[in-house]
């Protein structure tokens, strides 16, 4: 391994996309630490630091932490994750962007244009949401969190927000283009980690003043390199059906005959499923957040059922589990059409040995995917309960676990498997180069 890492740098063309990529990540941490313009900090520190466990703690994780700032990559790439997620949703509904789905190189740069528009339409309402939302809240202490309430306030945090938003994106792009891995990936990547810092220092805190022993600090490491690896075993685990292709003779040459196989993911939902189940469950908990406090005291029985439906509680992880588990089966469906995969080995000659193509293929197909989707919902809900376990249980001062961990680790095994690529086409560009050298010789 550590050969491989020191081979990186010996090629130029890697060296300078991961230099690329290094530089437009920097930038972006850069861009976090920029505040908006009107906004009082502390009273924005205060209110974070009682709003834990609503959405607004869901998108700062996305963000990196720009949201509790409010800097001007406040709302992070979260529009641009909407704006994909709702054009695959319409694409089953609407003729227009099915077609473009399946119409290759033009048809995903149109659904990328598409993508854009929808991303700055909702930056636009997601901002000045925002804006207004602000300008009635108050710090711990009472203090207002706007200092300058108005239409001049909404509009400058409309167009700033909206502006970051569009950076980012734009950065994103031109990781994917010109750095190493998926741009909008690593992006929500570098937030996530850019918080393990802080998590280790509050955890070296509670060891320091005696409130977490040594034990239980080792089996929390050992805990974690387990977790990691059922990640990585689950996110690189495939199930694969064997695809042969009859042989077909075309003029004086014989096509096909070859055998392959058709890999199904075990999680082909990535981390939608608890990215929707959790926005659902933390939407009422964030609208008790602006109620006023006189009301809550009024009318006690509120918070009394909200307090069931809180991270930790029973009611709530029983409902997020179901919701995962449904969401995998509803975004798979979505993503993966088992009639189209079968049409297409029919249409080339391929078929399922012991399966009739056609209709009996696509049936197979489906059943086998129904079948692996249950096995990857329930690892997802698995990861994803962990942290309200660690953190009830163990008294852990960070979440460890969850979507930002999914993340984590599968961007992590794109990036590297997008490195290694590099490293075997160069190994096989210099085989060539010598394989004509010693042509040329002879």
């Amino acid at each position: 391994m550590i050969s491989g890492a020191q081979n990186i740098f010996k090629i130029p063309e890697l060296k300078r996309r991961i230099l690329v990529t290094f530089l437009f990540l920097a930038i972006y941490r850069v861009g976090v630490h920029i505040p908006t313009p009107g906004i009082n900090g502390d009273a924005l520190a205060s209110f974070f630091a009682q709003a834990k466990g609503t959405l607004f703690s869901l998108i700062d994780m996305f963000s990196g932490g720009a949201l509790e700032r409010l800097s001007v990559f406040a709302l992070g790439i979260m529009p641009y994750i909407s704006a994909s997620i709702i054009l695959q949703l319409l694409t089953v509904v609407i003729p227009y962007l099915e077609r473009l789905q399946k119409e290759g190189e033009m048809g995903r740069k149109k659904i990328v244009q598409y993508t854009r528009y929808g991303t700055v339409v909702l930056s636009m309402i997601q901002g000045f949401g925002i804006a207004v939302g602000l300008e009635n809240m108050r710090g711990a202490a009472g203090e207002l969190i706007v200092m300058s309430p108005g239409w001049s306030f909404r509009l400058m945090t409309v167009i700033t927000l909206t502006a970051g938003t569009a950076f980012i994106m734009w950065l994103g792009e031109q990781i994917t283009e010109r750095g190493i891995g998926n741009g909008i990936s690593l992006i929500i990547f570098a937030g996530i980690v850019a918080r393990m810092p802080n998590a280790v220092a509050s955890t070296y805190e509670l060891f320091r003043v005696g409130q977490m022993g040594i034990i239980t600090i080792l089996f929390l490491i050992v805990l974690m390199v387990l977790v990691v690896a059922i990640i990585i075993f689950f996110e690189t685990g495939q199930r694969r059906l064997p695809v042969q292709y009859a042989k077909r003779v075309v003029g004086r040459r014989v096509y096909g005959g070859q055998s392959t196989h058709l890999p199904l993911k075990l999680n082909t939902s990535g981390v939608i499923p608890p990215i929707f189940a959790s926005s659902i469950l933390m939407f009422p908990l964030t609208i008790v957040n602006f109620l006023p406090k006189p009301l809550l005291e009024t009318y006690p029985w509120i918070q009394n059922i909200l307090n069931h439906f809180g991270p930790g509680a029973l009611v709530y992880n029983l409902l997020y589990v179901g919701l995962i588990i449904f969401f995998c089966y509803f975004y798979t469906a979505v993503t993966f059409n088992p009639n189209d995969v079968a049409e297409n080995m029919k249409k080339f000659g391929g078929y399922i040995p012991g399966i009739r193509p056609g209709p009996k293929t696509a049936e197979y197909i489906d059943k086998v995917l129904t079948r692996i989707t249950l096995g990857g919902a329930i690892y997802v809900a698995a990861i994803c309960v962990l942290p309200t376990i660690l953190y009830r249980r163990f008294n852990v001062s960070f979440y460890f676990g969850g979507t930002s961990l999914l993340i984590v680790v599968g961007v992590a095994l794109d990036t590297v498997q997008q490195i290694e690529a590099h490293m075997l086409s160069r190994h096989y560009e210099g085989l060539m180069r010598k394989g004509r050298l010693k042509g040329r010789r002879g």
